[in-house]
């Protein structure tokens, strides 16, 4: 299960999320509101290492592969 980072557009939380798969919607822990998919910062391949073509969005990138 990965932690994602979120981010919400009605309050202006960001946080981070551990959930069943990259696609769950996540209520922000503040408001209570759907949160969005925050692609800032480093992202790592499943073996841990930094991934060199990651685009953070999982359904259209090809970076892992």
């Amino acid at each position: 299960m990965p932690i994602l980072q979120y981010f919400c557009k009605d309050c202006g939380k960001g946080f981070e999320e551990l959930v069943k798969k990259f696609d769950d919607e996540v209520a922000c822990p503040v408001c209570g509101k759907r949160a969005e998919r925050c692609y800032n910062g480093e992202m790592f391949s499943s073996t841990g290492k930094p991934a060199k073509k990651c685009s953070g969005n999982c359904k259209t990138c090809g970076g892992c592969k």
